[in-house]
């Protein structure tokens, strides 16, 4: 009963002297988490069109994933490029094809300029919402830069994506994301010191 009320409800955690709204669990991932991000995860903010969306890179579950796509972030790969889907249970992001318009049917279709080469899937991470993950046409392994956020959960996508990372502030952004919407700038916020 307690768990199912934790999970309904957002509830506020003092961390030192800093307000820390927490995500409930259902939100975030299969069982509840911390509401304080681990030391070790890196933060990837997406400041979008429509506002900011800061995500908690899970760096332990998916190393190379993540680190594959720290890597872009700090080439700037992601900077001026367009949310090429955006449905009801989810956006995406991360094709280079999506910074010309006249290309727009092509959206989605083109192949990473380079891929990690490993499919890093947990089958302790489900795809519910605020959930990250890597995008791919059939084999996790040739997963590269493109990256979905769920706004629902999609339990039929569980154990076929590798899952990067989850939404730790922004939602409601993420909610307002539309086709074509651009990405100014992603950036990386470093781990907090241990």
């Amino acid at each position: 009963m307690k768990r199912q009320l934790l999970a309904m409800m957002a509830f506020v955690v003092v961390a030192g002297s800093t307000l820390v709204l927490a995500l409930p669990p259902s939100a975030v991932g299969p069982e509840p988490v911390s509401s304080i991000q681990a030391p070790d995860n890196p933060t990837l903010v997406l400041d979008t069109a429509k506002g900011v969306i800061e995500i908690e890179l899970l760096r332990g579950d998916a190393p190379k994933s993540v680190d594959h796509i720290v890597a872009l972030v700090e080439k700037n790969f992601y900077r001026g490029l367009r949310f090429h889907r955006a449905e009801r249970g989810l956006v995406q992001v991360g094709d280079s094809a999506s910074r010309d318009v006249s290309r727009k049917d092509w959206w989605g279709r083109s192949a990473p300029a380079s891929t990690i080469g490993v499919a890093e899937i947990s089958k302790k991470l489900i795809h519910v919402r605020g959930i990250v993950g890597l995008a791919h046409t059939g084999n996790a392994q040739l997963a590269g830069s493109q990256f979905y956020i769920m706004k629902e959960a999609s339990p039929s996508l569980n154990g076929k994506y590798t899952i990067i990372g989850r939404v730790r502030v922004g939602m409601p952004v993420v909610d307002t994301l539309k086709f074509a919407d651009v990405l100014k700038q992603a950036t990386i916020k470093a781990a907090a010191p241990k």
